[in-house]
């Protein structure tokens, strides 16, 4: 299995149905008693509801998961020495958020807080900014009490601790791309819709200082780690960068962001994009030959959505536009042929034996469903991909407004059964954000896409011609 080297998918795009040579679940046919019915007029018992959901049923979803995170991602401040409750109005000398289901200012809420404001701006509905609003003007007023307050000398080794409570720490003093990133992304996108009155602006520069110049760099700049080994590269860390640097680019208006978000991009693409299979490999180290190419579901979603992050705000005259854009078409393609019977995408995308995941099923769902409302993909080809993903997604919403089938955070592992039997639980929450970014994403698909529905039994994006 060979890597790319200097970008050479850039003359075409992986086929969509490069993945056929896995191993396909078997799947009988419904036998009918009649043979003289016509295929498009029998009903079929798909596993996953096939016609494509209408605005009315994708608001359903989002507003019953809504509903939940009100309930488990409350705004809670405490006093960090005694873990009593506290108030927003008279906070305490030493203060921290209280730990709750789901916690407020983590990566994973940054995304929420992203996907969030998509569906606020797309359904016009105030709940769903005003959820944000609160939430981020809450830290930003936390924060600035925590650092005014901190005694003198602290640092990340020393920083005070909170009794039953999340102290701050990681947005005081990030000290990885996980701290800063996401988040950076998600405050700028408040900042920029008017949720702020300047208050997120030092936060905002405090989490981007570090992904511009704290994070650790290979010698050609490419962001990296020194875990699990020296030297290494995370897929994921796409997303905990490049969105916040794109996002920097469109505040500031400064180039250099545009530039470090590009160069990002494409770097890792020439250690980890495998163009056979139109898949990201999930890490790369340094010196280790032969490399093992293990695509698992999430990163290759943190992927995608970054691109997509940086092609909606990077400028048209760019000189690296067209090369992420080419990137982007064929990486879309590649997970287009990896989607699942049913609609959601596996763990390990090119092994079809492990679980269907649901935080990456709904990236994709989000950033194919972008990509074809900005015009950067066939909706002919891609539309009933996101139509199925969509639906399928949902299946995993349950009644509670919890997501169900969300793979728990994952470090790197050289083997298949690190990732196949990853646990899976509700309170993993790197799929709610998605499922917003999806949901949103959908509507204004369906809005953009009058000409959607079922010809011959199939789902057709385009009007249908007799």
């Amino acid at each position: 299995m060979k890597r790319i080297a200097g970008l050479s998918f850039l003359g075409g795009l992986v086929p969509m149905i490069a993945l056929a040579q896995s191993t396909p679940q078997v799947h009988t046919a419904t036998p009918q008693t009649d043979p003289g019915v016509y295929s498009g007029r029998v009903k079929v018992n798909y596993p996953t509801p096939y016609e494509p959901a209408t605005e009315a049923q994708i608001r359903e979803v989002l507003d019953r998961v809504h509903a939940y995170l009100l309930e488990a991602s409350p705004v809670k401040v405490i006093d960090a020495d005694t873990g009593e409750p506290a108030s927003l109005a008279k906070l305490p000398e030493h203060v921290a958020l209280a730990r709750t289901d789901l916690l407020i200012a983590t990566y994973e809420w940054g995304v929420t807080y992203a996907g969030i404001l998509n569906a606020a701006e797309t359904t016009q509905d105030a709940r769903f900014r005003d959820y944000v609003q609160e939430r981020v003007s809450a830290i930003a007023t936390v924060a600035a009490h925590a650092k005014a307050h901190l005694p003198a000398g602290t640092t990340r080794d020393n920083f005070p601790a909170a009794k039953n409570g999340f102290a701050l720490r990681g947005v005081l003093m990030p000290r990885a791309l996980d701290d800063a990133g996401a988040m950076c992304a998600a405050l700028v996108k408040a900042e920029r819709a008017g949720l702020s009155n300047g208050q997120l602006r030092p936060w905002i520069d405090n989490y981007a200082g570090w992904v511009s110049t704290q994070q650790f760099r290979l010698a050609d700049g490419t962001l990296a780690r020194n875990r699990p080994l020296a030297n290494s590269l995370w897929l994921d860390d796409l997303y905990m960068s490049v969105p916040c640097l794109a996002q920097m680019g469109k505040l500031t208006g400064e180039r250099r962001y545009y530039d470090d978000a590009a160069k990002q991009i494409l770097q890792f693409a020439q250690r980890m994009f495998v163009k056979e299979r139109g898949l990201f490999m999930h890490a790369w180290i340094q010196g280790m030959e032969p490399h093992p190419a293990f695509h698992w579901a999430r990163a290759n979603g943190w992927a995608l959505m970054a691109m997509v992050e940086l092609l909606d705000v990077l400028p048209a005259d760019h000189p690296a536009r067209a090369k992420v854009l080419a990137l982007f078409e064929a990486h879309a393609a590649g997970i287009a042929a990896a989607q699942g019977h049913a609609g959601l995408w596996h763990q390990l995308l090119d092994r079809r034996e492990s679980y269907e995941e649901t935080s990456a099923s709904a990236m994709y769902v989000f950033a194919l469903a972008r990509g074809i409302n900005r015009g950067w993909l066939d909706a002919r080809a891609y539309g009933p991909v996101v139509s199925l993903g969509w639906n399928a997604v949902t299946t995993k919403v349950n009644a509670k407004g919890q997501v169900e089938g969300t793979c728990v955070g994952t470090g790197v592992g050289w083997d298949p059964m690190f990732y196949l039997y990853r646990p899976v639980h509700v309170l993993a929450a790197h799929g709610y954000g998605p499922v917003f970014l999806a949901g949103a994403e959908m509507i204004a698909l369906r809005r953009a896409q009058p000409d959607i529905g079922m010809h011959d039994g199939g789902v057709q994006f385009g009007k249908a011609l007799e």
